[in-house]
């Protein structure tokens, strides 16, 4: 038989080195890995928010560390307040749900961080503090995160990065810087609450 009617291996299988994965063709990624991420990650995070805002008001004296202490008027414009009424947070889509936790836990990484650099300046000598504050930054770094890969996996836009601390005022009495602290480890348990919620509709829409 003539060699030009020989059929090789190669000339049978083409080479796949420069095959597109399915990613790249396009093809939609389950979201409910990162979902199921994201709920591990803000249960353990439920766990702690309360711990550490007890110690927090511990830390700093009193009125905050008398017993009872709660002050709800206190607010920051610079921080979204978790709270929303049942029927308005329940009519929410997706796209809605988590651009309002994505947008809050940016927010709360920034805050957070200011609180530790506040802290640190006020109760140096408090590192169980200052060790929470920073634990609390990082996985609500971690959250704010898994809320990209969440939203990337849906097809759905991840809003741009901001500066959301705006101008912080440097003359802050200590008092004021407190307070300052308090609104915000208040804040950061209350959309960790919300953020489980939120998760838990998501895990069951989207079960792996």
């Amino acid at each position: 038989m003539p060699q030009n009617h020989l059929e090789t291996a190669e000339t049978k299988e083409p080479r796949r080195e420069h095959e597109l994965s399915p990613a790249a063709l396009g093809a939609p990624i389950s979201p409910a890995e990162p979902i199921s991420q994201a709920y591990s990650l803000a249960l353990y995070m439920q766990k702690n928010t309360s711990t550490l805002l007890q110690t927090y008001l511990q830390c700093q004296g009193s009125p905050f560390s008398d017993p009872g202490f709660s002050a709800p008027e206190l607010q920051l414009s610079s921080l979204p307040p978790a709270a929303v009424s049942f029927k308005t947070w329940h009519v929410l889509n997706d796209r809605e749900r988590l651009s309002c936790a994505q947008g809050a836990f940016l927010a709360l990484t920034q805050h957070l961080q200011l609180v530790g650099d506040d802290q640190s300046d006020l109760n140096p000598g408090s590192p169980i503090l200052l060790a929470q504050l920073g634990a609390a930054t990082l996985r609500a770094q971690g959250l704010l995160g898994n809320m990209a890969a969440i939203m990337t996996a849906l097809g759905l836009p991840i809003p741009p990065e901001e500066d959301t601390l705006g101008l912080v005022p440097l003359g802050a009495s200590a008092f004021e810087r407190k307070c300052r602290g308090y609104v915000v480890t208040q804040e950061y348990g209350h959309w960790t609450d919300r953020a489980v919620r939120d998760l838990a509709l998501l895990k069951a829409k989207y079960p792996g």
